[in-house]
């Protein structure tokens, strides 16, 4: 389906060079003299890849449907992660490049959404925080007051991350899966 580049907006799915990209920022600009334009960033879902491009706002652009289907997370291995839609118990593959960061945080058996496009995976939908255990830190020192000072802790899927030096082996965080960064300390 085509579009005026104008009527863009956050999430929406584009054909462009060929390739299908998920619309990150869309701001319309009117620079008073000349047509109104749309800038945007888009990010290519088979290569993870953003760009900044601007489209002028009365320029067509071709949308593509994608489904967002909820799927539990098999496992891992050197190249691949793999999902399994559980209605249907087919299994999907997706390259961990594709995935980027967040793949780092996923835990087998929980259920994160996988875009599709005509039944082939093209991307993960990592959801706003992840929940997990910190397995390894130092404990902090009597003393450490330092507002904002931080200290390694690996979590249970075996990533590092920084955290508070307040964090202590057994707690549960937060984190962002798009950054890594940790969010706050879950209360169980």
């Amino acid at each position: 389906m085509n579009i005026n580049a104008g009527n863009l907006k956050k999430g929406d799915f584009i054909k462009y060079q060929n390739e299908i990209w998920q619309v990150q920022k869309a701001e319309f600009y009117s620079p008073g003299k000349g047509s109104a334009l749309m800038k945007t960033r888009i990010k290519n879902l088979l290569s993870g890849k953003n760009i900044e491009f601007t489209f002028k706002s009365n320029e067509t652009v071709e949308t593509v449907d994608i489904d967002s289907i909820e799927m539990q997370f098999l496992y891992k291995d050197a190249q691949n992660l793999h999902f399994m839609n559980e209605r249907t118990y087919q299994q999907y593959t997706l390259p961990l490049k594709v995935a980027s960061e967040a793949a780092n945080f996923l835990q087998e058996g929980k259920k994160y959404f996988v875009y599709l496009h005509n039944d082939n995976p093209l991307s993960l939908r990592p959801p706003a925080s992840v929940r997990l255990k910190v397995i390894e830190t130092e404990q902090a020192v009597k003393g450490d007051t330092v507002t904002g000072a931080r200290k390694p802790a690996k979590l249970e899927t075996g990533v590092i991350i920084q955290v508070p030096l307040f964090i202590k082996n057994g707690d549960t965080v937060a984190v962002n899966p798009e950054t890594g960064e940790y969010v706050e300390r879950v209360k169980i």
